[in-house]
């Protein structure tokens, strides 16, 4: 859903240098699963791994930015490819910026997926702040744009189509 006018969001994405995303409620659909024994697993969609990977083929880097620790997350992002990281991280907009930092690039130059209220400093500050259908109300006020699908339901692959499509019309 936009909630800016389409041409304005697409003007936004085609500045777009790098897709950063959070796990819990976005890659994943946001529940705990644990064996008897207490390993955490995590349930990604192939369809956000292949959106994912579309990006990155087409020049935009992408990062994952959560405040979990599970290795799941980083057996994930190793399988893609995704060579930016961060688990077990409290304050994600300094690492965030730190990256941006990294990569000589500005926030403006950000999309950020977040669900949740730990993701609302990034989303208050990035050039495209984005959530998910079944983000929290605080979340949809400060994106510009929500998607269709819930969080490990294919919303990020949405977005990163949406985002391919602004950068070949740009």
């Amino acid at each position: 859903m936009y909630t800016v006018p389409k041409p304005v969001l697409r003007e936004r994405l085609s500045r777009i240098k790098l897709l950063a995303l959070d796990v819990d409620g976005v890659l994943t659909d946001g529940g705990l699963y644990y064996t008897d024994t207490g390993i955490e697993l995590k349930r990604f969609n192939a369809k956000d791994g292949q959106g994912i990977q579309m990006v990155m083929k087409a020049g935009i880097r992408v990062a994952i930015v959560t405040t979990t620790t599970s290795r799941a997350v980083v057996h994930r992002a190793q399988r893609l490819g995704v060579r930016y990281v961060f688990t077990g991280i409290e304050d994600k907009l300094t690492v965030l910026k730190d990256l941006c930092n990294q990569l000589k690039i500005t926030l403006a130059q950000v999309a950020y997926v977040g669900d949740d209220i730990i993701d609302l400093p990034i989303l208050k500050i990035v050039g495209c702040p984005l959530t998910v259908a079944d983000a929290m109300p605080e979340n949809q006020d400060s994106a510009i744009y929500i998607t269709r699908l819930a969080g490990g339901q294919g919303c990020v692959r949405e977005i990163c189509n949406i985002l391919l499509e602004a950068h070949a019309k740009a």
